[in-house]
């Protein structure tokens, strides 16, 4: 959604050709009002890596109350919404990771189960800086993106080629583990510790999230079209089996109850004049 206050500049930027196995898209932040500006990050099961310049931004999360953003930080993968703040004269630009694309990026590690990730061990934190005091030097916004892809091409490394597996699998009608497992000879057990490796998080989490981001586009249509919604065609449509189960997802991933998301999007969506 558009951001009514001019003096608040937020947008995404586009990965160039070439970059899409690496990066989903960056994010650039900066807040030119006289107040702090709140948002939230819904959980994107990415892994992100957030560059600050100016007065520090700050999220919170439930595990994580708050976590200010001195130069650099990384963030991930995103299972839960989490806020961040920006104070004024604030400016963050975030780098959006696909799939294990940042722990191949800066090789394989031991991935922690909660917020934040930090870099010592994945990579030289000196290195870091460097392209912090870079990025820094930089006003074009473009220009910082730029160097960040070319900070990045050193790094690249090949796929595992279970990983490969994982990302490339497009058949639903099939237990992705239990194919994957048995293509390469090895137990269920061992293909899931390499999901859990690989990508922060296993394979019966992504499912879940899948699941919850049908059933948010679902509602979210809905309250576009301003339509009476049909719980139990929710549950149909986007494979839940009750409506406590619904319920328990929207609760794990936003603390909110279905109805009450879908009383905010219809808020938002058909505001009253």
């Amino acid at each position: 959604m558009e951001n009514s206050n001019p003096d608040y500049i937020n947008y995404r930027i586009a990965i160039p050709e070439g970059y899409e196995e690496v990066f989903t898209h960056f994010y650039f932040a900066k807040n030119n009002t006289s107040e702090t500006i709140t948002k939230k990050l819904i959980p994107s099961y990415q892994t992100i890596l957030i560059f600050s310049f100016g007065e520090k931004p700050y999220f919170k999360s439930k595990q994580n109350p708050y976590l200010e953003v001195d130069k650099y930080l990384m963030l991930g993968p995103i299972k839960h919404v989490i806020e961040y703040s920006l104070p004024p004269n604030a400016e963050m630009l975030l780098v959006n990771f696909k799939d294990d694309a940042f722990f191949r990026f800066f090789g394989n590690a031991t991935i922690a189960q909660d917020l934040p990730i930090v870099p010592d061990g994945l990579a030289d934190a000196d290195s870091f800086m460097i392209l912090w005091h870079e990025l820094n030097n930089i006003i074009n916004v473009q220009e910082r993106v730029t160097q960040i892809l070319k900070f990045s091409l050193p790094y690249f490394e090949s796929q595992s080629k279970i990983a490969e597996q994982i990302v490339n699998f497009k058949d639903k009608t099939l237990n992705q583990i239990k194919s994957i497992a048995s293509q390469n000879n090895q137990t269920e057990r061992n293909t899931q510790l390499n999901h859990q490796k690989h990508f922060g998080y296993s394979a019966k989490e992504y499912n879940r999230y899948t699941r919850f981001i049908k059933a948010i586009a679902y509602i979210d249509q809905i309250a576009y079209t301003n339509s009476k919604v049909n719980w139990f065609e929710v549950i149909a449509e986007c494979g839940y089996y009750d409506q406590s189960q619904l319920i328990n997802d929207f609760k794990h991933f936003i603390n909110l109850s279905p109805t009450k998301y879908l009383k905010f999007q219809m808020d938002i969506c058909n505001p009253k004049s």
